[in-house]
């Protein structure tokens, strides 16, 4: 690419990765927002069932009781869309996210340690050790894979 400076290189990555993020940012944010909208429409449609009701209010007890369970039908759906089923996708898209920018930034600090001029084995120990416990490699198990790799020569 015709750049040296592995500071300068760094600068641009940080850059991409910030947009990249906040581009994942905008779609789990955007969906989270449609799940905190969900009861406010479950109370709209539970007002509109009362209205509806009150309009009815000289009907028998068996149709008013209808009417009063339509409404009430509106706020459990907007409570159970938000809490059971938006919400939680709305978490999972967003560790989803959090996981590629792991992964991204882990690739970013092994070619930043390798422009560095530090050791192939240094350079993956800085990208290894940037990864969360959940998914991190032991050194053990790090250097075993290595050693494993194929090789020109074989």
């Amino acid at each position: 690419m015709g750049a040296n400076n592995p500071f300068e290189i760094e600068a641009v990555m940080d850059i991409e990765l910030e947009l990249h993020h906040n581009a994942d940012h905008a779609v789990s944010g955007g969906i989270g927002s449609m799940g905190e909208a969900f009861p406010a429409m479950g109370i709209v449609a539970a007002v509109m069932g009362v209205i509806v009701t009150m309009g009815s209010i000289t009907e028998p007890p068996e149709i008013l009781g209808g009417l009063i369970g339509a409404a009430l039908v509106g706020t459990f759906f907007g409570i159970l869309m938000s809490y059971a089923l938006v919400a939680p996708m709305a978490k999972a898209v967003e560790t989803a996210h959090t996981a590629d920018s792991e992964y991204v930034n882990c690739i970013k600090l092994g070619l930043l340690g390798h422009m560095q001029g530090y050791a192939p084995q240094i350079s993956v120990e800085f990208a290894r050790k940037s990864l969360s416990d959940n998914i991190r490699p032991t050194f053990a198990e790090l250097e075993e894979v290595l050693e494993n790799i194929p090789t020109e020569a074989s």
